[in-house]
């Protein structure tokens, strides 16, 4: 084998091929990372990057060795692709921009790159620090593991709709997506640094639409506690937000979903981020078609869940940000800030904002 694949490093699951001892710290073994194509980001602790690979419908965590916080401007820089482009030498229309996202560990942005547009292009993940610079993260002989997916789902709308979404919470990976399962929207639960992938299947009411829906991937989630207990926060299209207590997300369960807010059809939710401004929560979230919101989430612990059909709007208040448009990625920087990566044109622009 000319590529080693990296394997998970807990007792009991296969490893392919020899290699040295897991690392004391990080439970990951040396490896080779075989992206197959360019999907969401995470990050874990001490710099460990999550990588979602679609198309292979598995999870690689990779050590980066990004731990130092940096410190230097403001990003803001134009015509993103373009600088992409020249660190992976080729040109601006041959990178698609997956994912963005902020290490929380140095404050670095973390690209997710196809490189080419085609269903055959190939995944490249890139760093930029705070000095402007790009380069290619080394996915060759690093620590890393991977977590296959069970089941993915083999009929699709969209191939990224195997594989949505990505979060590290509390020593576990949550991985949404869409499986070839009866109830194929599925949030997946992976011991940290890699154990079995196993799913639950999520259903939710779609207020826009009527009815209870479970095969609806999840567009964007993060995570939130409430009343002392961590729940995600999953956003679908047209737009419902939901909450699920991480508690009930064991190994084959059926899950259901609270519906909290309905923020308007013929949209999709793109990312979020959630926040704390003036003493209260805050969820930011932006979306293709309806700007960016800002929603309260001060009763999102006693809000009676949507059962009905409603015409376009209900649950939570929220607001508009004026002045965000186009924005396309969003990451968390600090407790004040965040990145955003905007779209004009067929480019991309990436800058640094105060939470509104």
């Amino acid at each position: 084998m000319n590529r080693l694949l990296c394997l998970a490093a807990l007792a009991g699951l296969a490893v392919a091929g020899a290699a040295p001892a897991a690392d004391a710290d990080l439970g990951l073994k040396q490896g080779t990372v075989d992206l197959k194509s360019a999907g969401p980001l995470a990050f874990a602790p001490n710099g460990v990057l999550l990588i979602g690979d679609p198309k292979a419908a598995a999870v690689y965590a990779v050590d980066t060795g990004d731990k130092a916080m940096a410190s230097g401007p403001a990003y803001k820089l134009a015509k993103v692709e373009e600088r992409l482009a020249g660190a992976l030498g080729t040109s601006g229309s041959e990178v698609l921009i997956k994912d963005a996202v902020v290490n929380p560990a140095s404050g670095n942005v973390f690209f997710s790159v196809a490189r080419g547009r085609g269903p055959e292009a190939p995944g490249v993940i890139l760093k930029l620090n705070r000095q402007g610079e790009f380069a290619e993260v080394p996915l060759k002989d690093v620590k890393c593991a991977k977590a296959a997916l069970p089941n993915p789902a083999t009929k699709v709308r969209l191939p990224g709709d195997v594989l949505t979404g990505l979060a590290y919470v509390d020593g576990k990976v949550y991985v949404a997506g869409l499986s070839s399962e009866e109830f194929s929207s599925q949030f997946r639960v992976i011991p940290f640094p890699f154990g079995d992938a196993k799913g639950s299947s999520v259903e939710i009411f779609h207020g826009s639409h009527g009815r209870v829906e479970t095969n609806s991937p999840i567009r964007s989630f993060t995570s939130y506690e409430i009343g002392g207990t961590a729940h995600l926060l999953a956003a679908y299209t047209c737009t419902p937000l939901v909450k699920i207590p991480v508690s009930e997300l064991k190994p084959g369960a059926k899950v259901k979903g609270t519906t909290v807010a309905e923020l308007g059809n013929r949209n999709t939710p793109l990312d979020m981020v959630v926040y704390n401004k003036g003493g209260k929560d805050y969820l930011l979230m932006i979306n293709d078609n309806r700007g960016v919101m800002k929603i309260d989430l001060s009763q999102i612990g006693t809000i009676d869940g949507i059962t009905a059909r409603v015409k376009d709007k209900a649950g939570l208040p929220y607001e508009t940000v004026s002045g965000m448009q186009g924005v396309v990625q969003l990451s968390k920087l600090d407790n004040g800030h965040a990145i955003i990566l905007t779209k004009s044109g067929s480019s991309f622009n990436l800058d640094t904002i105060d939470l509104p």
